[in-house]
């Protein structure tokens, strides 16, 4: 008897009308201060490494229906729109200079300047509950959508710049022992080149913070590393009508072993022995746009878990 009835109750529940209820974008109230710090104002036309001009807005860029009452699905994060800052020097209508020339500046956006959706791990569910709960429910299709913005922001770095997971690994194993390298040794003038203008900041100031501690640091890569893996792909847009014009982020697992030693004023050891290896793992987020032939990855964040 108490099977039939819980055979009933079960029957009753999967006839029951499936209703997820629609998700609401990622809050973007400190993303403004964020994109505003990486605009730099340069002349009309000209590019700022290699980027184009474009600025913030947040919004949605492209929608997809799954079949149902499901809700239509932002794949991409997008900002719009393109301001110009116009300056004339104030002169009297009969003035030598009231004729001069207007000069329009338009605010170049090197980087969004934030890590949209930053990876953090998903807890395992069990079978049941994912499929005869509705929380479970929630997770499968917050799951599925995660994947579709993956395979959806690979899929355009690939028609637009030939990635190859390969390729593109090796190269971010690379861009991670230059990155290491140049903080170990404190020249933050190279760093530039290879991080977004926020994450540069951030690390000269855990420069500053490790300078006061000690005066000089050992740091070397064992290759090959142990582990590279992608845990997320996020795409952001700039423009409707050119699908093209974005950001892409990927975030990567790196697992290597390192050697670390530091020093004081004097050359003592303080921390770290050199003749040891450590199992490190890390978790870097690349960046790189999509719309100009001269754009290279860059680092824009790491990822405490």
């Amino acid at each position: 008897m108490a099977l039939a009835r819980l055979g009933q109750s079960l029957a009753r529940l999967l006839h029951r009308p499936l209703y997820l209820p629609p998700t609401s974008p990622p809050p973007l109230k400190d993303y403004h201060a964020s994109v505003v710090r990486s605009f730099a104002p340069t002349h009309t036309g000209a590019c700022l490494r290699g980027f184009a001009s474009l600025t913030y807005n947040a919004s949605s860029m492209i929608a997809h229906k799954l079949g149902g009452p499901l809700p239509v699905l932002d794949l991409v994060i997008h900002l719009d729109h393109t301001r110009l800052m116009s300056t004339a020097a104030a002169s009297k209508p009969n003035s030598p200079s009231a004729g001069a020339r207007r000069v329009n500046l338009k605010i170049v956006m090197t980087s969004p300047g934030f890590i949209y959706e930053p990876y953090s791990p998903r807890e395992r569910i069990p079978f049941w509950k994912r499929w005869f709960t509705l929380s479970g429910w929630r997770r499968t299709k917050e799951d599925i959508i995660s994947e579709m913005k993956n395979a959806y922001a690979v899929s355009r770095l690939r028609k637009k710049t030939g990635y190859t997971k390969k390729q593109f690994y090796g190269e971010a194993l690379n861009i991670y022992k230059e990155v290491n390298t140049l903080m170990a040794h404190g020249d933050t003038s190279a760093l530039r080149k290879i991080l977004t203008d926020r994450m540069h900041s951030t690390i000269k100031n855990e420069l500053k913070r490790r300078q006061s501690k000690w005066s000089s640091v050992h740091w070397e890569l064992v290759k090959p590393a142990v582990s590279i893996r992608t845990l997320r792909a996020r795409m952001i847009g700039l423009d409707k009508k050119d699908l093209d014009k974005g950001f892409v982020q990927l975030t990567l697992e790196f697992v290597t072993k390192q050697k670390f030693e530091a020093y004081n004023s004097k050359g003592d050891v303080v921390s770290g022995d050199k003749s040891k290896e450590v199992l490190v793992k890390d978790i870097w987020v690349f960046e790189r746009s999509l719309f100009h032939p001269g754009a290279y990855w860059r680092v824009c964040g790491r990822i405490t878990l």
